[in-house]
């Protein structure tokens, strides 16, 4: 998932990158004999196997969070119908996750947090029903179906959904190689005679041992996700400074007494920050906290039945074919699925428990818990003669929304700032530093990297064979709107 925007770098209320809608091949009558039976030992075993690394693989994903285990799951269910029908029976592929194992989103599994989709969006119902990888079948195997049906709900639990995705990555356990964190990505011609790259060089670094490995691949998938993003005017490496998706892990290790006193500051108006507002005076019931926006309220996101059409499968179609300037105006009015927006259910627990406070305090200054709007932070620093404390500059706008226009400088003294400011989803731009002059006119000054319908690099005319490629997943809302998360493109553009 990655919820709710605040500043400039925009954070997605809508939790859709482990959705696919990957095209499954024709089935077939007969599976083929390549499904060989292995010894189980109560071990989930997908039809994808191990490649030796000095191999050409036919496909390496960077990155194995949700989108690549989406297509990972499509491979499996693309090999378990109709194998006959791919170009080969036994793809070479493999994914590197930096990561040490499979983690989503795990510094914001919050307790009594939901998902704010439905689980048939999930990695694997919408492209197949029937595939055992669907949260259905994943209920069903953990003997809790029929209760799940009695909470009468499409929401499930966020730290059951994670749990749902970590049984999923369990069955690729021999095509993923974790704590490998890629630095580059290389292009390569597999002979002399060849004009074109058909194979690149994926150099990772493996931050356990610190071995440098080189995987060669005719296809990589860069499914990174986003990079936690805190404003540049903020301090960006301050250890009581936190982004929001390190809260859980973070802040049980900086405050371990529940019954401190603390106060935390938190800085943004989307989902993010609301959960961690509301969860701070649930975890530390001793404890002031502020939540600090920019606008005059937090607004709910719409998640109507229309406009959630938007993330329709089918819609990316129209997005991409519109100009830049009508998918750019098209992309503002979508913004309150996405940023800067709160779901209802949540707003309304927020709002009951401001309102308790009214009555045990007469003046809301002495409120533990409040929201200050129409405020900017304009920095932070340590608060003179108390370094484990913070100091934040705030400029008070509200004057100029009652008609005085006049600013008024503030300060907050905390334990803690946390900040709910979105991800940047460029890493691909670092990763392909060196393949720059395969652009479309060459690397020209200000060139960006553009991506055709089905999420391909586009690569200068000729310059790369056809069968080879480079494909992104997750970061590119501009050219294919809030759905972008979905997968489109055919299976056997890889295999």
């Amino acid at each position: 998932m990655t919820p709710h925007a605040t500043s400039e770098v925009g954070e997605s209320t809508q939790t859709h990158p482990c959705q696919s809608s990957i095209a499954p091949c024709d089935a077939s009558e007969a599976k083929d004999q390549f499904t060989a039976s292995r010894p189980t030992n109560g071990v989930n075993y997908s039809h994808l196997r191990a490649t030796d690394i000095k191999r050409v693989h036919d496909l390496v994903g960077v990155g194995f969070g949700p989108a690549s285990l989406a297509i990972a799951v499509a491979l499996h269910d693309a090999l378990d119908e109709s194998p006959r029908n791919l170009s080969t029976p036994h793809p070479k592929v493999a994914f590197l996750e930096r990561q040490s194992h499979f983690a989503w989103h795990s510094g914001m599994l919050l307790p009594g947090a939901t998902m704010q989709i439905s689980f048939l969006k999930d990695l694997a119902t919408l492209r197949n029903p029937r595939s055992q990888f669907t949260f259905l079948n994943y209920l069903q195997r953990q003997n809790r179906l029929v209760q799940f049906i009695n909470l009468s709900t499409f929401l499930p639990r966020r730290i059951e959904y994670e749990d749902y995705m970590r049984w999923c990555a369990s069955w690729f356990e021999e095509v993923v190689d974790y704590n490998e964190e890629v630095v580059e990505i290389l292009p390569e011609r597999s002979n002399t005679v060849s004009k074109r790259v058909d194979v690149f060089a994926v150099v990772s670094h493996n931050r356990a041992t610190g071995t440098r490995s080189v995987r060669k691949a005719k296809n990589v998938v860069i499914a990174v996700g986003g990079k936690p993003a805190i404003p540049s005017h903020l301090p960006q490496s301050h250890p009581r400074v936190i982004h929001s998706s390190q809260y859980s892990i973070v802040i049980p290790k900086l405050f371990p007494d529940i019954t401190q006193a603390i106060k935390i500051a938190i800085i943004g108006s989307g989902q993010s920050a609301a959960e961690l507002f509301h969860d701070v005076q649930q975890r530390y019931p001793n404890s002031h906290s502020l939540l600090i926006i920019r606008g005059a309220a937090l607004r709910p996101s719409d998640d109507s039945p229309f406009v959630n059409e938007i993330f329709d499968p089918d819609r990316v179609d129209g997005v991409f074919a519109q100009s830049p300037g009508v998918r750019a105006e098209a992309l503002k009015l979508d913004k309150g699925t996405n940023y800067g927006v709160v779901r209802l259910g949540l707003l309304e627990e927020i709002y009951s428990d401001l309102y308790a406070q009214r009555i045990q305090h007469r003046h809301e200054a002495e409120w533990p818990h409040r929201i200050i709007n129409h405020r900017n932070v304009d920095r932070i620093e340590d608060t003179p003669n108390s370094p484990r404390r913070l100091r934040l500059h705030i400029t008070n706008n509200s004057a100029a929304y009652s008609g005085e226009h006049e600013l008024v400088s503030e300060t907050i003294d905390a334990d803690l700032a946390l900040v709910a400011s979105g991800y940047r989803r460029d890493a691909y731009e670092d990763l392909l530093r060196d393949m720059r002059h395969l652009m479309p006119g060459g690397d020209g000054k200000g060139n960006r990297w553009e991506v055709s319908r089905d999420y391909r690099v586009r690569f200068e005319p000729g310059s790369v064979s056809d069968g080879s490629g480079v494909w992104l997943q997750g970061c590119n809302e501009s050219s294919h709107g809030v759905s972008t998360p979905f997968l489109t493109t055919r299976l056997d553009d890889w295999i």
